[in-house]
């Protein structure tokens, strides 16, 4: 009897073994990796495998996971280094790099420290494009400046299985000499725009006063002519008189013109005696019975 219980107290221990084997299997074979990592598998210290996101198997005992990586996009901290324009003009440029890991068993086993790694590629091709360009159009043109580091920092980077999803140019900071003297020029940028508008201006008015000039003596030339024009019509007119009627007309327009004479001294204020001498008294004579003629 006490035999029979020990067989099957060794048959239970063996199950349970079995079981436990059995359990640990499972676990080392079966992996379930996150949507977010990525495991690298190495057998016998070599890379084997890359499991992705879902329930991978391994051989137990002979595979392990040597690495969890985070396939998340990263941001590195702001790093800041310093730069000499082409116009030598020293600048502090602060950057920030976004970078997602996309082959893990490169960025495990070809660089030890990637921040670091990529943060020195960063300042190294900040300085030599900032070195070609001069300082104005670093300011004018930091949108192709930050084009042009993201794609060569990916080049740079490609070999270590790394994306780089965003390069960002955070500030560029000027040394405090270099702040004085571009406040100073814009000051005087200032001031010689201030004197050009003032100068336009006055030159504006010296245009606006003669056009004001000579438009008045246009139109006093004008007038000018148009009463020339009358005058020449009124002579044309008693020319022709004259040739139509002869000396008649002439002497009517000389009498009628008297008579006017008289009518204005008459109506004129002031002394109402006039004197006049006997000669005038007969043209006016003459003039009366001329106007009494043509009546």
């Amino acid at each position: 009897m006490e035999e029979l219980v020990l067989d099957l107290l060794q048959e239970n221990v063996v199950i349970l073994l079995a079981a436990l084997f059995l359990i640990v299997i499972v676990l080392k074979g079966v992996k379930i990796v996150p949507q977010s990592d990525k495991f690298v598998v190495e057998r016998f210290g070599r890379l084997h495998s890359v499991l992705g996101p879902g329930i991978n198997f391994i051989v137990p005992f002979l595979d392990r996971v040597a690495h969890k990586i985070s396939i998340l996009e990263r941001q590195l901290p702001t790093h800041s280094q310093d730069a000499i324009t082409s116009d030598n003009v020293l600048v502090q440029v602060d950057t920030s790099v976004f970078y997602r890991i996309i082959e893990p068993e490169k960025t495990v086993y070809r660089i030890r420290d990637v921040d670091a790694a990529i943060e020195t590629t960063v300042a190294g091709i900040v300085r030599a494009e900032i070195g070609k360009m001069e300082l104005d159009h670093v300011q004018s043109n930091r949108s192709a400046l930050i084009t042009t580091i993201k794609a060569s920092v990916e080049d740079a980077v490609d070999s270590w299985g790394i994306e780089v999803t965003r390069a960002e140019i955070l500030d560029v900071n000027l040394d405090q000499a270099t702040r004085e003297a571009m406040l100073q020029q814009l000051n005087a940028e200032r001031e010689r725009r201030a004197q050009v508008t003032r100068a336009e201006g006055a030159r504006r008015a010296v245009e606006l006063n003669a056009d004001a000039e000579l438009y008045a003596a246009e139109q006093t030339a004008k007038a000018r002519r148009i009463e020339a024009d009358a005058e020449a019509y009124a002579t044309s007119v008693v020319a022709k008189a004259i040739a139509e009627n002869g000396l008649e007309a002439a002497q009517y327009q000389v009498a009628l013109k008297q008579v006017e004479a008289m009518g204005a001294l008459g109506q004129s204020q002031g002394n109402q005696t006039i004197v006049v001498p006997a000669q005038a008294l007969e043209a006016f004579g003459d003039a009366f019975k001329m106007l009494k003629g043509r009546g």
